[in-house]
């Protein structure tokens, strides 16, 4: 992108004293100054401060249930294994691997492209609420009827779809969309800062996640509980909460993340002192001379004002 004068008006070439007779004028046109403010100032969280919480909040209660529910998948392959007395150590690591290649196979790979092809139709925001919408229905899906059906038929072809839909719907919305936004919304000074901000918090979820559901879906009776472990809330209730973490995560995306489709990065750059009328902190202005009178070429009247791309006129 570069400068357009319109409306320039110059009958001959400017000599001699004519010519350093011409009162400078400041340039019309180029890049607006950055704006001077430094990372966590209060510039940077006026401008950014709202969207680096989004960002960083989806990402981590996102990967809260996501890391959860990669834990609970024993609970659903089990009933389809022997008895661990009836296989080794390599049987076992076999048929786990077996097992999380065909929910990969079904469920975590179509969601990304499911993604590829709806995120620029519907958007990153959109995406998002939906896949945070979708894993809700199904976590709660899973967790209504745990106690009295799905615990005593745990070896039921819905009761491993319902539990592929939740990476399908979480690779349809949250886990892409959260990697891509921050890439997106912030300048490139501070992109990669936010960025890793973002995923550091996805990481603390994962974490609160894994501990937190290992306690929490532990038997409340002490007798059925895993060696090593207190008593919980029961594997119902621990995905009853997983259920209203993914909840969570919709209201935060609706309220605190902005969209992003159809915008360049340039467009996502720009910041509101850089440049209030311009395109992503480029001036663009009308510059016209007129001279002072028919036997002179002097300047005597410069007037500047912006204009669009679209009015562009040479």
């Amino acid at each position: 992108m570069g400068c357009v004068l319109t409306d320039l008006d110059l009958n001959a070439m400017y000599e001699g004293e004519d010519a350093a007779a011409m009162p400078r004028t400041p340039a019309p046109f180029g890049y607006a100054p950055a704006a001077q403010y430094g990372l966590f100032s209060r510039g940077f969280l006026r401008e950014h401060g709202r969207n680096l919480f989004g960002c960083a909040a989806t990402w981590f209660l996102l990967d809260i249930p996501y890391y959860s529910s990669t834990l609970f998948q024993s609970q659903i392959y089990r009933p389809w294994f022997p008895p661990a007395s009836h296989q080794n150590v390599f049987q076992e690591a076999y048929n786990v691997a077996r097992f999380q290649a065909i929910i990969a196979v079904a469920s975590t790979i179509p969601g990304y492209f499911a993604a590829v092809l709806l995120i620029d139709r519907t958007g990153r925001r959109r995406l998002q609420m939906a896949g945070f919408f979708l894993m809700a229905a199904f976590l709660f899906a899973l967790a209504g009827p745990y106690d009295h059906y799905w615990r005593g038929n745990a070896k039921n072809a819905w009761y491993i779809v319902l539990y592929a839909l939740t990476f399908f719907s979480a690779n349809l919305g949250p886990n892409t969309t959260t990697f891509i936004l921050p890439a997106e919304l912030f300048p490139a000074r501070f992109r990669s800062t936010c960025h890793g901000i973002s995923a550091a918090a996805g990481k603390v979820g994962a974490l609160v996640g894994s501990v937190g559901f290992l306690w929490a879906s532990q038997s409340r009776d002490r007798g059925d509980v895993q060696a090593g472990y207190e008593p919980g809330i029961g594997m119902m209730y621990a995905l009853i909460i997983l259920g209203a973490i993914s909840l969570l995560g919709l209201v935060v995306t609706y309220f605190f993340t902005p969209e992003t489709m159809r915008r360049s990065l340039e467009e996502n750059e720009s910041e509101r002192d850089q440049n209030q009328d311009g395109d992503g902190g480029m001036c663009f202005q009308e510059l016209t001379l007129t001279p002072k009178s028919p036997g002179s070429l002097v300047s005597s009247h410069v007037s500047t004002s912006p204009i669009h791309p679209h009015r562009f006129s040479v």
